[in-house]
């Protein structure tokens, strides 16, 4: 969007299984949209290749201090949103993992800044999926070390099986006395599925893993009752439709009439209901 705003010729390499809906939405700026036969850690390593032999800049998150700093902003408004209060407890989402470090940077940045008068004593955990969950794995082992993964989950967003921030989320879970946790796919459409009923939004996977990631974390005894716990949803469902599709159908499929109505719902008219027609 920025690329054709700006008059400039781009190029965005993707995963070749990408959600349909992610790519239709790049694509339809106009640019030259790259599908790779390749995980996005192939896709990475692909983008840092041609960015090295032509003069172009490469955007990903890890190489752009800017839009990594930018992430913040999530820490800066959960704060103003609580009255400038510290939560006591935030579960992000793991992809390269910068996201968990730089809200939790944010925090301390209100503080330091000023702005909080009180130091954080926010506990961050992390939110994996069981298909691509190095951090989880090594957090389980007591381990420092980031073990390369072959991504497979639904939630390809977090599909990131070496994430270059992985090292350093791990260090700021343990260091607030958080944790993370991996959930399975099932969990995740379950996680997608419960929040919707209950709050009315609508997630993508991602946000799904960080739903069914809090439930776990709470039956675990890790997230207590009495802590005030802010999730972070970082998509809209609207991007990853075929994660829930074969779950989320019409109820019934009847007749444009009133009787057909009645045969299908028949609770749903009251015995004192006016008769209509």
């Amino acid at each position: 969007a920025h690329a054709a705003r700006a008059g400039l010729e781009s190029y965005v390499f993707i995963p070749a299984d990408l959600e349909p809906g992610k790519i239709v939405i790049t694509a339809v700026y106009g640019g030259n949209v790259v599908a790779v036969d390749g995980t996005y850690d192939e896709v990475n390593r692909l983008c840092a290749e041609l960015s090295g032999l032509l003069p172009w800049a490469f955007v990903n998150v890890n190489v752009r201090p800017f839009y990594a700093e930018g992430s913040k902003t999530l820490a800066f408004e959960t704060v103003e949103q609580l009255g400038w209060t510290y939560p006591d407890h935030v579960v992000v989402p793991i992809a390269s993992g910068s996201l968990l470090t730089k809200v939790h940077k944010g925090f301390r940045e209100l503080h330091e800044f000023g702005l909080v008068d009180e130091a954080p004593r926010v506990r961050v955990s992390g939110a994996q999926a069981t298909g691509c969950s190095p951090v989880a794995t090594a957090f389980a082992s007591s381990s420092d070390t980031i073990r390369p993964v072959k991504p497979a989950t639904i939630a390809k967003s977090l599909a990131i099986g070496d994430p270059a921030d992985g090292y350093y989320a791990l260090g700021t879970v343990r260091e607030t006395g958080g944790a993370v946790a991996a959930v399975s796919d099932d969990e995740i459409i379950e996680g997608i599925r419960l929040l919707a009923r209950t709050e009315g939004i609508f997630a993508e996977t991602a946000g799904g893993v960080t739903v069914a990631t809090l439930k776990r974390l709470a039956a675990e005894g890790v997230v207590r009752r009495d802590e005030q716990v802010v999730v972070y949803i970082t998509g809209h469902g609207l991007k990853t439709l075929e994660a829930v599709e074969p779950v989320a159908q019409p109820t019934r499929t009847i007749a444009p009439n009133l009787d057909a109505f009645r045969e299908a719902f028949p609770g749903a008219i009251g015995s004192g209901a006016e008769e209509v027609g």
